[in-house]
């Protein structure tokens, strides 16, 4: 844990979730500023990107690769189902699976968000040195298996 001073000269806790979280925003809202010009939010964008552009993707299978739960989820691809970007397709031979196919208009909104993303990164690129990019992607793999397996072992003590 590291402890900064802020300019109020108050001691400040500045810990890995909190430089997680400031930075997840900053990153957020500049995908969500790009994607409501065209009257979306960035969760649409990521849910295309989420989408096999060929072969579609099983609803069940949309969930956890994008860490959304299935009401959000169920209410993201009503909306981009309403608005002509997805169609559903039962599989052929598990009548049961549902396949979240991308019609051409998803598919050209689909293009656009990715290239956001590309953009991004090679920004990214462009002012951080690849090594230091490898060490980031390193240590944020660290942080996510930890997380992953429930790390902290806190209790809470009685009063």
């Amino acid at each position: 844990m590291m402890r900064e001073k802020n300019t109020n000269q108050k001691k400040e806790l500045r810990t890995v979730d909190y430089h997680l979280r400031v930075v997840w925003s900053a990153v957020s809202k500049m995908y969500n500023d790009k994607a409501k010009v065209h009257g979306y939010t960035m969760v649409l964008g990521f849910t295309l990107l989420s989408i096999d552009p060929r072969k579609g993707t099983p609803s069940t299978h949309l969930g956890p690769k994008m860490g959304v739960g299935a009401t959000s989820l169920s209410r993201i691809l009503k909306k981009l189902e309403k608005d002509k970007f997805i169609s559903k397709r039962q599989d052929e031979i598990d009548r049961r699976v549902v396949h979240i196919c991308l019609t051409d208009l998803g598919k050209e909104f689909r293009d656009y968000c990715k290239e956001m993303v590309f953009r991004f990164n090679e920004g990214l690129s462009e002012k951080i040195p690849k090594e230091k990019m490898d060490v980031f992607f390193e240590v944020m793999n660290t942080i996510n298996e930890y997380a992953t397996n429930n790390a902290i072992k806190v209790e809470m003590s009685e009063k």
